[in-house]
């Protein structure tokens, strides 16, 4: 960020808050940090806990429906970097990897995971543009109908 504004004024002016960060369902955290990179788990679009978008793609759940699932992924996962090394602390979005439930002959997976970019672009401008891939599956956890997992660099400095 530049001059005083910071990535939550920021957030602030947008009119989006930080969901609670969902408790892991295995083995695993949240996120990771390894030097400058913070990598998160796969993000759900869960609300307490409860997926707000179940099916599959081509089936029985609109490009727009999923299109919102992903920003919530995207909310989800920047909840998870806050907890871990604060928000503020991050300098770029490097990678964001989506993965779209689909029925048979989808193909519109990169629409989908554009949720969850356009809420980055938003949020960090051009520090949020990123490397992607957008990944079509026959089925994720908990029957979501998207899943996104991002890789984020972070300041470190005073961080140990």
């Amino acid at each position: 960020m530049t001059g005083t504004t910071t990535w939550t004024d920021r957030m602030r002016e947008l009119r989006l808050s930080l969901p609670p960060v969902a408790a892991p369902a295995g083995a695993y955290v949240p996120a990771v940090r390894t030097g400058t990179l913070v990598f998160t788990s796969g993000q759900l679009p869960l609300v307490d806990g409860v997926s707000t978008c179940t099916g599959k793609l081509g089936e029985d759940v609109s490009v727009d429906d999923a299109v919102a699932a992903a920003r919530l992924c995207a909310l989800n996962g920047l909840a998870a970097v806050d907890m871990l090394v604060g928000l503020d602390r991050v300098v770029r979005v490097v990678k964001v990897v989506g993965f779209v439930a689909s029925g048979s002959g989808f193909t519109l997976q990169p629409n989908v995971v554009n949720g969850a970019s356009d809420l980055l672009l938003e949020v960090f401008g051009d520090a949020g543009r990123h490397a992607r891939s957008a990944v079509g599956l026959a089925e994720l956890p908990r029957g979501c109908a998207v899943e996104v997992e991002f890789v984020f660099e972070i300041d470190v400095d005073g961080l140990s």
